[in-house]
């Protein structure tokens, strides 16, 4: 499932604030500054800090 491109436009990390980058083969969008991602459940990104995990996955 692919995300609107006007969404992926105005997403920003709510940590940051900087510019995430959509991986939609693993459904996250990544803040590699930071080292997290945030997953896409049924094409709706979860944006809360709590929902951040670990980017790469192996990095934890």
């Amino acid at each position: 499932m692919s995300l609107d491109p006007k969404l992926l436009e105005v997403l920003v990390c709510p940590q940051d604030k900087g510019p995430l980058t959509y991986l939609e083969d693993k459904q996250v969008l990544v803040n590699e500054r930071k080292g997290i991602a945030y997953p896409i459940e049924d094409g709706i990104p979860v944006m809360l800090v709590d929902s951040a995990m670990a980017w790469p996955p192996d990095a934890a």
